[in-house]
């Protein structure tokens, strides 16, 4: 198997009008629109480009899952995200692994790409998210999802 490329780094906030401030100035990049993932329950921004992409993740509800997660550990790190060809087949191979799984399916994630989350109880504790490759992804439209 091809060694994963990391696609982005996920970081759980309450704000991201507030947070993006600090991550602009410590990479230098600047933060793209924020998107709002209705599905995930959740507004994201990025920030930085090529692998050192931060996507910072505000909840818009209140029983998401990030909301749960910044709830119990407040903000912070959220997950690693590594781009896959083939979210689908990237899925059944780590399920035949015996790797457990949040998503049985791709759903779809920011600009409108398909992904899957690993559930950590199988990844030594980190969640991992897989994102299908797009050719090109620091210019995916937002409004993919609408």
């Amino acid at each position: 198997m091809p060694e994963l490329p990391l696609d982005h780094v996920g970081i759980a906030v309450r704000s991201i009008a507030e947070a993006l401030p600090l991550f602009q100035l410590i990479t230098g990049g600047d933060g793209s629109p924020t998107e709002h993932v209705a599905g995930q329950g959740v507004a994201v921004a990025f920030v930085g480009s090529g692998n050192a992409r931060l996507e910072l993740i505000e909840p818009t509800t209140p029983d998401s899952p990030v909301a749960r997660f910044l709830e119990r550990r407040g903000p912070g790190l959220h997950h690693l995200a590594y781009a896959v060809p083939d979210v689908a087949a990237a899925l059944e191979r780590l399920r035949r692994a015996g790797i457990q799984l949040v998503d049985q399916q791709p759903r779809l994630g920011a600009h409108g790409r398909r992904v899957a989350f690993l559930h950590p109880a199988s990844t030594g504790g980190v969640l991992i998210e897989l994102v299908e490759e797009a050719a090109d992804r620091d210019r995916a439209p937002a409004s993919a999802l609408r």
